[in-house]
């Protein structure tokens, strides 16, 4: 705690970020009294400027900012916070604070908040499902249904390891893309997300493969 740097007002600015995803979600400041709490509970815990005194987020929302690990920068006078969100995290109800797009025009408000590609194109994917335009390649697979979108899927990855085998790294790169649109056009058919497999990854991490795969429920 002595080597973070505080401001003149005893705080550091808190940057917290989805640890799957990589979205930013909201920025605040903690003051030691807030640090502390945050690692003693896991719940990401701020202190308010305006209302001079501690805030944990959700409390009153529910949306709560669940803690997995804290770091400092380079310079320890801000904190990066890796943590599983719980609904949105702006005031607003958008999952980000930060959907607002800053070009030579100006400043405006986008529908999708500033997020990692693999989750933007999931939104995209998510918004072809929806769209009643028009029929798209996404929208006609998504509209065929799971037997069609199994049906691509391994059709790709069979592409996909033939090329592993013997073709070029660019044909490597170019056929695993298409193994991952086609993962979550499937993800998306079944109102799943990329987050929700980054989540099964997640809890996976540090386990040994054979003991992960002979503790798996058998499909039926």
């Amino acid at each position: 705690m002595s080597e973070l740097k505080f401001d003149d007002e005893g705080l550091v600015p808190a940057v917290v970020q989805d640890r799957l995803t990589g979205e930013v979600r909201m920025v605040a400041y903690m003051n030691r009294e807030a640090l502390q709490r945050t690692l003693a509970t896991g719940r990401a815990t701020f202190f308010s400027r305006s209302r001079r005194a501690l805030w944990e987020k959700g409390e009153t929302s529910g949306h709560t900012i669940h803690v997995r690990e804290l770091y400092a920068d380079c310079d320890a006078d801000t904190l990066l916070v890796l943590a599983d969100p719980t609904g949105p995290s702006c005031h607003t109800g958008q999952p980000s604070c930060f959907f607002r797009r800053v070009d030579g025009a100006g400043v405006r408000d986008e529908v999708v908040p500033a997020s990692a590609f693999l989750t933007r194109l999931g939104h995209e994917i998510e918004e072809r499902k929806r769209s009643t335009a028009e029929k798209s390649y996404t929208k006609s697979l998504l509209d065929a249904g799971a037997s069609r979108i199994g049906d691509k899927v391994r059709e790709e990855a069979d592409e996909f390891a033939r090329a592993l085998a013997t073709e070029s790294d660019e044909r490597v790169a170019s056929e695993a893309a298409d193994v991952v649109y086609h993962l979550l056009v499937g993800l998306a058919a079944r109102g799943l997300s990329v987050r929700d497999a980054l989540e099964v990854l997640a809890k996976r991490a540090g386990t040994s493969g054979h003991a992960e795969k002979a503790a798996r429920p058998k499909s039926s």
